[in-house]
């Protein structure tokens, strides 16, 4: 199901203002997701725009954008966002789409680096990139200090314990590769999307389970919406629809162990 993102003549501060007290929850309501994580991936760049417009969110910063960042200078323009593209490795953000402003820090660091500016971002967003983060709590601790008053972050992760994602965690990061690599050639190191070690620090499923340390981060306004199901097994007749059937059931049941992936949507409180 296709999320439907209505637009209107309301100016962005008055529309900011409007929805300062909007749940998160409804938010995600009215966006309407399914239980796939299809919908996860097709919709992660329509979300963000609903979240920029119907929150007034103008100044963005991508955590871990790189080589990859969600938006080209013209369609960050199109769209009104200023965007900044985050990557703690010098020579990702050099293969980021030219035009875009970047900077260089480690989001689970001491936010010592010259490119680090506290509480000036509306809108922090990232995608696969908190599973190779070390310290998944002081990245979150550290999002609340470079968000402004009133600013939201939305990451995007994998999950453990679904049991793809478990098997990457438990082999040797060796033979985790050579599988992906023989699913996906694309993502050998020398292509585009090369595969990079995973520790899935924090990457959970439950809400009951992320609240508590996102509330020790800062944060008291919490969504997570979760999704079961992906596509690592489309090449494998057979085993394809017995995982299916496992999602689609863990999903029916709401079984956060096994969920694939999360949306996580924070709020840091106003002034």
């Amino acid at each position: 199901m296709t999320a439907t993102i209505a637009l209107g003549a309301e100016g962005t501060a008055a529309r900011a203002k409007r929805n300062q007290d909007r749940a998160l929850e409804t938010f995600f309501a009215e966006l309407q997701p399914d239980w796939h994580s299809r919908w996860a991936w097709k919709n992660y760049e329509r979300t963000i725009l609903a979240l920029t417009r119907q929150f007034g969110l103008r100044r963005i910063c991508e955590i871990g954008g790189g080589r990859d960042p969600l938006f080209s200078a013209a369609e960050a323009a199109s769209h009104g966002l200023d965007l900044v593209v985050n990557d703690i490795d010098a020579s990702e953000l050099a293969l980021s789409a030219p035009g875009l402003r970047t900077a260089r820090f480690d989001i689970a660091g001491d936010l010592s680096e010259p490119d680090v500016e506290r509480g000036s971002y509306d809108l922090m967003v990232s995608r696969m990139v908190f599973e190779h983060i070390r310290d998944v709590e002081r990245a979150w601790t550290n999002i609340h200090a470079l968000l402004a008053p009133g600013g939201m972050a939305l990451a995007f992760f994998p999950t453990l314990w679904a049991p793809v994602f478990a098997l990457n965690h438990i082999l040797p990061e060796a033979a985790s590769r050579a599988i992906l690599h023989a699913l996906f050639p694309a993502r050998r190191q020398d292509g585009g999307d090369p595969k990079f070690p995973a520790y899935y620090d924090w990457c959970r499923g439950s809400r009951a389970q992320l609240t508590p340390m996102l509330n020790r981060a800062g944060f008291r306004d919490v969504h997570v919406q979760r999704f079961w199901g992906h596509g690592y097994f489309e090449r494998l007749p057979g085993l394809r629809e017995i995982d299916h059937a496992f999602n689609l059931l863990a999903a029916k049941t709401g079984w956060d162990l096994v969920t694939t992936y999360d949306y996580v949507l924070v709020r840091k409180a106003p002034v």
